[in-house]
């Protein structure tokens, strides 16, 4: 596919739209896409083997997730720094050490949005400070909880089940260890 043409139609507080017009072997096509700077999105880990998961209201699906802690990406800020802040503003939680685990793609077909995923490790906590639009629920739960939860379908948040499925791998739950060569 070629780019004949792209335009900005769309720019809000968090992404913006763009159309973009491509060539194709049968013709012109428009795809419109979202542009994202990117977040990151992570598991804090009790010294116990327990997670730290928040609930949080989702207007655009009118209801609740129960999801793993996460935030988007400032202007200049890495991913690192961002999952630690937003750990810290979510959970109230101090970071300690920080493993990167790999990216997924929220909706490749419309976004660009990436999402970078991190295991933190934590002990201390103290109180969140959350965006004065968030309204957020900090709830602590055993990982095999969580699995078994992910695995159901009870847990509908997309990259709060990428992160059970990838830090189970880890912890050698399911029969294989991958990723070892992983980079942000």
């Amino acid at each position: 596919m070629e780019l004949v043409r792209s335009e900005h139609i769309f720019s809000g507080r968090i992404f913006s739209v763009r159309r973009d017009v491509l060539r194709t072997p049968g013709g012109e096509i428009v795809r419109d896409v979202v542009e994202h700077p990117g977040a990151v999105a992570f598991l804090p880990e009790l010294p116990d083997g327990s997670v730290v998961l928040v609930e949080q209201y989702r207007h655009a699906i009118g209801g609740k997730l129960l999801e793993a802690p996460a935030g988007t990406l400032e202007p200049g800020e890495s991913p690192e720094e961002c999952a630690r802040r937003e750990l810290v503003e979510e959970t109230g939680y101090e970071p300690g050490d920080l493993e990167y685990l790999g990216e997924v793609f929220l909706a490749p077909g419309y976004s660009t949005e990436r999402i970078r995923l991190y295991r933190i490790k934590v002990s201390v906590r103290g109180e969140p400070r959350p965006e004065p639009d968030e309204d957020i629920t900090v709830i602590r739960m055993p990982f095999e909880e969580l699995l078994a939860r992910a695995s159901s379908g009870e847990i509908r948040d997309a990259k709060t089940v990428a992160l059970a499925l990838m830090v189970a791998a880890r912890r050698g739950l399911l029969g294989q260890r991958s990723g070892a060569n992983l980079k942000p």
